[in-house]
């Protein structure tokens, strides 16, 4: 009887856990955005970004879209979520690490994918011209920047 009890305690906090989380994630909701409805803004960082959907701000799934100039460098950072990226235009080139090493850049054209998993550090570079990308990734997100080593 008192093993029941426990197991139905258990049960029922592990219940209220699981529904206290969905509760506290944003609910995706139903969107449909063509190219020409994209409203883009600028960061403070010299991007553009597009939101596209969820805020990644909060707990739930989010998408964006940000826009790098020509030759923008993204120095080596990391986010606390997982993410995944597709180069929806130009070239861009990734690498993996915590120092800007241009010997661990890969060339991602247009239609690539990457992953960042949490706290993966990453950069990145538009050098051969302006680059688009879509991130996909499940809230709470943001920068961490990574001081360079001297």
């Amino acid at each position: 009887m008192n093993i029941h009890v426990s197991r139905l305690a258990c049960t029922a906090a592990l219940a209220l856990t699981t529904a206290s989380a969905f509760a506290q994630s944003s609910a995706l909701e139903p969107a449909r955005l063509a190219p020409g409805e994209l409203k883009w803004a600028a960061t403070p960082t010299g991007t553009q970004r597009a939101n596209l959907a969820g805020d990644d701000k909060k707990a739930g799934m989010y998408a964006y879209r940000a826009r790098f100039p020509a030759n923008f460098k993204n120095q080596p950072h990391f986010h606390p979520d997982d993410r995944i990226v597709t180069v929806i235009s130009g070239t861009l080139y990734v690498g993996f690490g915590e120092q800007f090493d241009e010997s661990k850049l890969k060339a991602l054209p247009a239609s690539s994918i990457w992953t960042e998993p949490a706290k993966q550090a990453h950069f990145v570079w538009a050098k051969d011209g302006e680059v688009v990308i879509q991130v996909i990734g499940n809230g709470p997100s943001g920068v961490t920047l990574i001081p360079p080593k001297k």
